[in-house]
């Protein structure tokens, strides 16, 4: 009778416990702490790994869905550490997905990898000098977030190793983010289906992390093409029908259309071809569009115009028209229980130790570049970061703003982006101004630290289980309760791989002749005979 009293509560215990806390609890806060200690000490030692990882991708500059040198280099990194990688997810070739331990729970890792266009500068100087004149380069410093995502998980996956803790560690890629390019098709084709949670990365120049409406804006990127036929411009020009003609009344349509748009929308394009020569009526062009708002509706609501348009101007000129998605991402939305534990241990790693050096550079590139001298929330630039960001929560309104494709992930897994001090503050952005601290201390520090609060943040995660589970309320609850994703990408809507291919064939073989090699220089400003930091040019 007293054994049926005691089995009945004990049963109830074991099978109300999530699965991944029954292999081996590690429930004791001390306990947890300790490990902490011992990971963050572990990260420490890891500062020349860190320095390596980043100054290398930095120098194969590769734009996005060509990222060949880029994946391979990290892919091999993370097979001798035990990692197994499936390659060319999603059909994108330089895709993957990297996958350690067994059971629940799964917490993906991630951060970007492609670089800017016309970007290539040499870093750790204050003034601009290409490294390959012209060519792509590190001009929004993704060479550095999946350097800090993989040394957290290494040293994390060792302690669960010895401790004999279950979970899955998820380690992947943004391809293309600047061209928004793959999140969304990850999401389509089930690579997230079963995962518990994502800590994405995302290089910046202080340590943070928000939840709720981000502010930012969700996009299509689409491109529409143009053909009609050919004539003598001189000649007979009346018997050609002028697909640059279609291309320019699009575009003067929708700088009109401006006027009579909401404005949190933010709409920019490109001429992919406007025509060969102009001796010749263009029988083929084409034109490329971002269309950002604040919500689905308002984003699909333009898009619809933004295809009526083309097709009317395509009557207008005799031309037949047709169009392409390139990219998507929804607006981001990011969650609370989350950005809450790695909050809390952002407060515990705290900033790195600037250098009077890591400071001269700071300054002087600000001074290079005019930067603003306060941030958006009215916080002085002056110098690196050396006081903490708060915890942001959800923004009361915005004017709009930026695009990040992880907010397709955030939509359909609870997820944070934390941010990480590998940059200076003030510069422009998608600028080659923005290369410059990014294979410096400053990004080597800025790693370290973000790589510790990530580490910290996973054991948070696989110890405690209602982390998660108060992630999973909020996103149903809070985050999806009225909003419901929808995707622009279809079925049969194929990634946009063609892009950049052009311009890393004619740039790599230049680019090539400057990849760091780790065998013969302690770093790439090393091997690029810059002292640091170095504020003229040598011989002025």
């Amino acid at each position: 009778m007293h054994f049926k009293k005691l089995f009945l509560p004990i049963f109830l215990l074991v099978f109300t416990t999530p699965i991944w806390a029954q292999k081996k609890a590690i429930s004791a806060p001390s306990k947890v702490e300790l490990l902490k200690k011992e990971v963050l000490k572990s990260l420490d030692d890891k500062k020349k790994n860190a320095q390596e990882m980043v100054d290398m991708v930095f120098s194969f500059s590769e734009l996005g869905f060509q990222e060949t040198e880029s994946s391979a280099y990290l892919i091999n990194i993370l097979e001798k550490n035990g990692f197994t990688i499936e390659k060319g997810i999603a059909g994108i070739p330089t895709a993957w997905m990297a996958k350690w331990g067994n059971g629940k729970p799964v917490i993906a890792l991630g951060s970007d990898i492609d670089g800017i266009p016309k970007a290539s500068q040499k870093p750790g100087v204050a003034y601009k000098e290409p490294i390959v004149e012209d060519a792509p380069g590190h001009g929004e410093g993704h060479n550095s977030g999946l350097p800090l995502v993989i040394l957290s998980a290494i040293e994390v996956k060792k302690v669960m190793e010895r401790e004999g803790l279950s979970g899955t560690l998820m380690i992947w890629p943004g391809v293309a983010e600047e061209l928004v390019g793959s999140k969304a098709w990850y999401i389509r084709d089930g690579y997230f289906k079963n995962v518990d949670a994502c800590i994405f990365t995302h290089v910046s120049s202080n340590l943070g992390v928000s939840w709720g409406d981000a502010g930012n804006n969700g996009l299509v990127s689409v491109e529409f093409k143009f053909e009609g036929s050919s004539a003598h411009s001189a000649g007979a020009p009346w018997r050609g029908k002028s697909a640059l003609d279609a291309v320019e009344l699009m575009d003067i349509a929708w700088n009109f259309k401006r006027e009579h748009l909401k404005p949190t929308q933010r709409s920019h394009y490109v001429i992919t071809d406007g025509g060969d020569q102009p001796n010749v009526v263009p029988s083929k062009a084409s034109v490329w569009y971002y269309l950002r708002e604040r919500t689905y509706e308002d984003i699909k609501s333009m898009y619809d115009e933004a295809l009526l348009y083309a097709k009317s101007v395509a009557t207008m000129t005799g031309t037949k028209v047709s169009h392409q998605l390139l990219g998507t991402a929804w607006p981001g939305h990011f969650n609370k229980s989350i950005a809450e534990a790695v909050y809390k241990n952002i407060t515990q790693v705290g900033l790195p130790t600037w250098d009077s050096s890591d400071q001269q550079l700071a300054r002087a590139v600000q001074k290079l570049v005019n930067a603003p001298k306060k941030n958006q929330r009215g916080a002085p630039i002056d110098g690196l970061a050396t006081k903490l960001d708060t915890l942001n929560g959800p923004v009361q309104f915005s004017m709009g703003g930026g695009s990040d494709d992880i907010a397709d992930i955030a939509w359909n897994v609870p997820t944070v982006v934390l941010r990480y001090p590998s940059n200076i503050p003030g510069t422009p952005g998608h600028n080659w101004a923005d290369g410059i601290a990014m294979a410096t201390p400053i990004a080597h520090k800025g790693v370290v630290s973000g790589s510790k609060v990530v580490a910290a943040t996973l054991l948070d995660m696989f110890t405690n289980p209602t982390i998660i589970e108060n992630a999973w309320d909020y996103h149903k609850n809070v985050q999806t309760k009225d909003v419901k994703y929808i995707p622009f990408v279809e079925a049969t809507t194929p990634p946009a791989i063609h892009l950049n291919k052009k311009i890393m064939d004619q740039f790599r073989p230049q680019l090539k002749k400057y990849y760091y090699d780790p065998s013969k220089y302690k770093t790439y400003l090393e091997q690029l005979g810059i002292q640091y930091p170095q504020l003229e040019k040598k011989g002025l």
